[in-house]
């Protein structure tokens, strides 16, 4: 009897992808895509030439660096530079600061960009929410330096509001001047960046509220309940992704006070509480010209802020079930 031989089957297009070696696939999906590859070229180049190139430079915290030598001919010390910095006699200050006014910050100014998205997803008044956006977004593009200037105008206690108010209810003599004053240091700082970044953080928070499916609200609204409890059941779940998300960067510079707002409303009467790392860094790093110092200290910093990431992360991971984690 006559028997026919199967030829074997051409092997599938799976198949054929899974023995092709990584670099192979890697050239065609570029091939495909590469469009999207060249919009990405240049974020890429950035971030390799100013976060991963200066890098090369952290070496300077462990040594005693002299600009003629240049950093390979600096001589190695090890941890000198970061034992000067702990036995120093304005450490637990300079830390204490930074931490209060990092905390603060995080505790005031980050649930009220929540509250003003969540206000202005509620509002059904279309004009109204426009306006209130566009007004609150405006003051993201002022200006440190402005910024500074408008505080310090309204502030004067000759010239400015609290002066002119001062005279007019019976003040004698120069009213108290506030931006001299220690106590009052971190409430102008933290409640002015409120101000001048609220709207612009509102935004990522409006655009996951926009998300929000309506058939959950019809579906609540057919239970009976009402639009407080929308907000409460429906849309506040649905953005506590993108909320613990920005949580945990949030907390990842947690040690980060930015030191240009700092310098400038910095005076030798609120030195006390307004001295931070960041200005520590660059009075000793740039304007005293001990470059290992200020390198040191700043390598300290960064620890601790990748340390505080990975600590909220683990704890958001451990709360949602790693749900919500970013990694």
């Amino acid at each position: 009897m006559k028997t026919t031989q199967t030829m074997p089957a051409a092997p599938s297009a799976l198949a054929v992808e899974k023995t092709q070696s990584g670099f192979h696939k890697f050239l065609v999906r570029f091939r495909k895509n590469w469009q999207l590859h060249l919009l990405c070229l240049l974020p890429v180049a950035y971030i390799l030439l100013f976060r991963y190139v200066p890098m090369y430079g952290l070496q300077i915290a462990f040594k005693d660096f002299k600009p003629r030598a240049g950093i390979w001919g600096s001589e190695w010390v090890g941890f000198k530079h970061f034992i000067s910095f702990f036995k120093a006699y304005n450490f637990t200050q300079i830390i204490s600061n930074t931490l209060l006014i990092s905390i603060y910050s995080v505790l005031v100014g980050f649930p009220i960009p929540v509250i003003l998205a969540l206000m202005l997803h509620v509002s059904e008044r279309k004009v109204l929410k426009k306006v209130t956006q566009n007004v609150a977004y405006m003051p993201h593009f002022i200006s440190i330096v402005v910024l500074v200037g408008i505080i310090n105008q309204i502030l004067n206690p000759v010239c400015g509001v609290v002066g002119t108010f001062y005279h007019m209810f019976g003040g004698i003599g120069v009213a108290p001047d506030i931006r001299s004053s220690a106590s009052a240091f971190r409430h102008l700082f933290v409640w002015s960046g409120v101000w001048q970044q609220m709207g612009w953080n509102t935004i990522i928070y409006v655009a996951a509220l926009s998300g929000v499916s309506h058939e959950l609200h019809e579906a609540a609204e057919l239970d009976g309940a009402s639009r407080w409890k929308r907000v409460l059941n429906v849309d506040l779940p649905a953005i506590m992704p993108t909320v613990s998300i920005m949580l945990i960067m949030r907390f990842g510079t947690i040690m980060t006070v930015g030191y240009e707002k700092v310098y400038l409303m910095q005076n030798d009467l609120n030195l006390s509480t307004s001295e931070v790392i960041s200005t520590y860094v660059y009075k000793t790093g740039l304007g005293k010209m001990q470059m290992s110092y200020g390198s040191a200290i700043d390598l300290f910093n960064s620890v601790i802020n990748t340390t505080m990431l990975l600590l909220v992360n683990a704890i958001v991971n451990k709360l949602t079930n790693g749900e919500q984690g970013m990694f």
